[in-house]
């Protein structure tokens, strides 16, 4: 069984910048295509952003263009998300999420992390 594990959470305050790590247990995770979901309080979960099994195709939202980098480093099997010009409204907590392909839809994950808590304060 595939066990995802996101850290690097936390509290921020605006403008500034966090970095979160997914870490894989079980299949390398080249075996997948990888993305990022979040979840705000009282919100769906929505996608962030995702990146190709091979790492040179990323897709993002368009509320986190320019700001969030996706990566991933197959060495040390994790994938990471570097978030930077942090707004409160990036407050939520983080899904790392693996998938076999066919887009970001929720119900199309294979697998998913328990989650990371971001917080921005104004």
């Amino acid at each position: 069984q595939e066990q995802l594990v996101e850290s690097g959470g936390g509290l921020v305050q605006a403008g500034g910048s966090l970095r979160l790590s997914c870490v894989a247990s079980g299949r390398p995770l080249n075996r997948y295509e990888m993305g990022w979901f979040r979840q705000a309080p009282g919100k769906e979960r929505e996608f962030v952003t995702g990146i190709s099994w091979s790492g040179d195709i990323t897709t993002y939202a368009d509320s986190v263009k320019g700001r969030f980098t996706i990566t991933r480093d197959g060495a040390k099997n994790t994938v990471n998300l570097q978030m930077n010009s942090l707004k409160p409204e990036d407050t939520a907590v983080y899904y790392c999420a693996a998938t076999y392909g066919n887009g970001w839809p929720l119900d199309g994950m294979a697998h998913w992390g328990k989650g990371t808590l971001v917080t921005v304060s104004a």
